[in-house]
């Protein structure tokens, strides 16, 4: 009873922090003009209209993952291709204008927080890889806003605005460290790597053995974005200390599906954000 309960507790903070996330991006969308949602982001081939329409069409995915799990797998079951399943999505939605697609999304985001809510607390959420508990899945969902929102803040060239919810994502960064090398076919390296990043209250957030002799250390923002793939490490200012350490954040990716191509080193190089990294070889 007491486990349920700390679950529920649990499902009801990470929705708290899933709703503020999206509302962080609405704030970015309102106003935006029809031609803005044509304009390119650092997602090749990809429109501020695509990233709407993918967070759109994957709330509503979750949603069904969450109330409707046979049904969702029946459908999961018919794609052929997960990468041009996605790909395909932005096109598909072309008709809609910037408004209606701030519209939709706008609805099925809160639809899914809505279901989340009232949702057994102790569900196993089936998906693209391994299923998942209710706190992962709505964990992936502030992560997919988050990125997803960089994508259109980098295309609007809209100021850093910090989010409250990085920890969140730096934990599942941490935890897909396995699933970064095997989706290359790569063996999952048994060396042990300490995360240690700084926090903007001047905390730091840790993950990992303090044993360790591989590290990774930073902003816990820089993670954020390596871990997403929104950011080269060269880009960053974060530090890696070993071999495992310095492969992982060249590869490392926090969401499921085939390897992402991620961005390239110099794309976003700024002087106070070039990594000091070291140990890095190439993979």
């Amino acid at each position: 009873m007491a486990d349920r309960v700390t679950k529920a507790t649990i499902v009801r903070e990470l929705c708290i922090d899933l709703a503020e996330e999206q509302h962080r991006l609405r704030e970015v969308l309102n106003g935006l003009g029809e031609s803005d949602w044509a304009r390119l982001t650092p997602a090749e081939h990809w429109t501020i209209h695509d990233q709407i329409a993918h967070l759109a069409h994957f709330d509503f995915i979750t949603r069904l993952a969450v109330v409707q799990p046979n049904r969702f797998i029946a459908i999961r079951d018919t794609i052929v291709d997960l990468q041009t399943y996605v790909d395909l999505i932005g096109p598909a939605n072309l008709s809609r204008t910037g408004e209606d697609m701030q519209r939709w999304w706008c609805v099925e985001s809160s639809k899914l927080v809505d279901v989340i809510k009232t949702a057994d607390p102790g569900t196993r959420v089936p998906w693209f890889g391994p299923q998942m508990s209710l706190p992962t899945k709505i964990t992936a969902r502030i992560m997919e806003t988050w990125a997803h929102g960089q994508d259109i803040r980098d295309a609007l060239k809209v100021p850093p605005s910090p989010s409250s919810n990085l920890a969140h994502i730096a934990r599942i960064g941490v935890l897909a460290f396995p699933n970064s090398f095997a989706v290359r076919g790569i063996d999952v390296p048994t060396a042990a790597v300490r995360v240690e990043l700084e926090l903007g209250d001047g905390t730091v957030w840790t993950a990992g053995p303090d044993h360790a002799t591989e590290t990774v250390t930073g902003p816990i923002e820089d993670f954020c974005l390596v871990v997403t793939q929104r950011r080269h490490i060269a880009d960053t200012a974060l530090r890696t200390e070993g071999l495992t350490a310095s492969r992982w954040m060249r590869i490392a990716q926090a969401f499921a599906g085939p390897p992402g191509s991620g961005r390239a080193p110099g794309q976003f190089a700024a002087p106070h954000r070039i990594s000091t990294a070291r140990n890095q070889t190439a993979d």
